[in-house]
């Protein structure tokens, strides 16, 4: 006599929800999706994460009424590495939040933070859907992915319209990124119209041609594939969360020593004439794949993702290519939050200086330079990881302490170029404010060209170097910088208040 498998009806209910959860928004909405040249949310997880690693939770949130409650999360792995990713659905009832959504997306942000892994949300949604339900006190997402800051990387992804609610885990993240087809914004267009009578399309309102200028964004790619790998390059430089210390690479045949006689030619001895940062950094560093964060904002500065002998570095460097790298209040903000988040990581960070100060002007006054000078000041001092420091040519006043030049401000090594100038300010700039008479005025520039070696001989920096020379002393001091880590990685507790 045989007994009946009693969990045959009960498995086969299971399997029914399950499959009707894989459906999202159904057939004709997800082929729709699809006609559009995006990924459904289902695909793009597929895509950022290793494959076969995918592990949901929340699968029956939403019922039969809406699939996942239109939002696909989960955790998995990105190169090896645990990570929690949301995904909206936009198939499904327009990607919108409801009180179960909700707490799922606090659920991952908990679980980032407890479990000390990443945290990835890919964004196409149009914020709390409009029930009422979630008014009161019901699990709050925000308050937990808020707390993942400076704890665990947090990275967003903008793959299609994203309002309300939902769109401000992209200015709380790290990093965000859109694609071309991504827009975000405070409220969509239909809302805009009713509330201020202004006609607008979603591109005007919240495009990539927006959000990049405003800084809401800092990257963006052509499509959703390319988002998504992007994703997994910007993570492979960063620990897994604040209490790991970033990977190491393998030695190879890019990692090791090596002269670099390219920077004579790169670098002009002229400070008149132009030449190209990214030129250097291709140079000085392992290779010419590093990733640069936020390209098209605050031009004079770049911030890069980089590795020096194996190590993943933060570099911030002078573009003399845009006003001669003077530095504005844009590109001090987008130089201010990189060292930051460089800073909660434990990435080195490596100054490449090159600028005649903060750009002056009435403009320039008006946008608040001296506030975002100050916010990425005090970013800098406070900055608790290893800091290397090369002035190529100039660097001057403010300009040159934004920028990590200053004597015995926790340094692992502070070098210069022979006849790199520095001070208060340039010669010329000098002469004309003081109506120097033309000997003087010679006198001036003549001081300004030994200023690197007066500036050496009381241990301005620590050593005058040849441009040969530059990857070698980088790479001989951050190795041995990286000594000092004889204690376990803690998340950075700050004291500052920033500007």
């Amino acid at each position: 006599m045989t007994t009946a498998n009693t969990w045959d009806e009960t498995l086969d209910d299971l399997g029914r929800r399950r499959a009707r959860v894989l459906e999202m928004g159904g057939p004709d909405r997800v082929a729709k999706h699809r006609g559009k040249g995006k990924l459904d949310a289902r695909a793009r997880i597929e895509r950022l994460l290793d494959p076969g690693t995918f592990q949901e939770f929340g699968t029956l949130v939403g019922g039969d009424i809406a699939a996942a409650d239109a939002i696909v999360t989960g955790s998995g792995l990105i190169n090896g590495v645990p990570v929690m990713v949301g995904a909206e659905d936009f198939t499904t009832l327009a990607g919108s939040i409801a009180p179960g959504s909700n707490s799922k997306r606090y659920r991952l942000a908990e679980l980032a933070v407890r479990d000390k892994v990443p945290l990835v949300m890919l964004l196409e949604g149009a914020g709390f859907r409009p029930t009422g339900d979630h008014y009161g006190r019901t699990p709050t997402d925000l308050l937990a992915q808020a707390q993942c800051s400076g704890k665990v990387p947090m990275v967003t992804a903008v793959l299609g319209p994203s309002a309300g609610h939902g769109a401000l885990v992209a200015p709380v993240a790290d990093f965000s990124i859109m694609s071309r087809q991504g827009c975000i914004f405070t409220a969509g267009p239909p809302v805009v119209k009713v509330s201020t009578g202004e006609d607008i399309s979603k591109e005007d309102l919240g495009g990539p041609d927006v959000a990049l200028p405003s800084g809401v964004v800092h990257n963006v790619a052509e499509t959703d594939e390319d988002v998504l790998d992007e994703i997994r390059r910007y993570l492979s430089y960063f620990p897994p969360s604040a209490w790991s210390y970033p990977p190491v690479y393998l030695a190879d045949e890019t990692t090791g020593p090596r002269a670099t006689p390219e920077l004579l030619d790169i670098v002009s001895r002229d400070n008149v004439q132009s030449y190209d940062m990214r030129a250097v950094l291709d140079v000085v560093f392992d290779g010419t794949d590093w990733f640069e964060v936020q390209p098209e904002r605050g031009t004079p500065i770049i911030c890069a993702l980089a590795h020096l002998g194996g190590h993943p570095v933060a570099v911030v460097a002078n573009q003399p290519q845009v006003l001669a790298g003077s530095i504005d209040t844009e590109a001090a903000d987008k130089a201010a939050h990189f060292i930051m988040v460089a800073d909660s990581f434990h990435l080195p960070i490596i100054f490449l200086a090159d600028n005649p100060g903060m750009l002056p002007g009435s403009e320039s006054e008006r946008e608040g330079v001296l506030r975002s000078g100050a916010r990425m000041f005090v970013a800098q001092t406070a900055a608790t990881t290893l800091k290397l420091h090369v002035t190529l040519r100039k660097a001057y006043g403010f300009g040159s302490m934004v920028m990590s030049l200053i004597g015995f401000d926790g340094q692992a090594g502070t070098f210069a170029y022979p006849g790199a100038t520095m001070g208060a300010m340039g010669a010329a700039a000098l002469s004309n404010a003081s109506n120097a008479e033309a000997d003087l005025a010679a006198e001036l520039r003549e001081m300004e060209l030994k200023a690197s070696y007066h500036s050496a001989e009381h241990m301005g920096f620590d050593e005058l170097i040849r441009p040969e020379e530059t990857r070698d002393v980088l790479l001989r001091s951050l190795q041995r910088g990286l000594y000092g880590r004889q204690t376990p990685a803690q998340p950075v507790q700050r004291t500052v208040i920033i500007p």
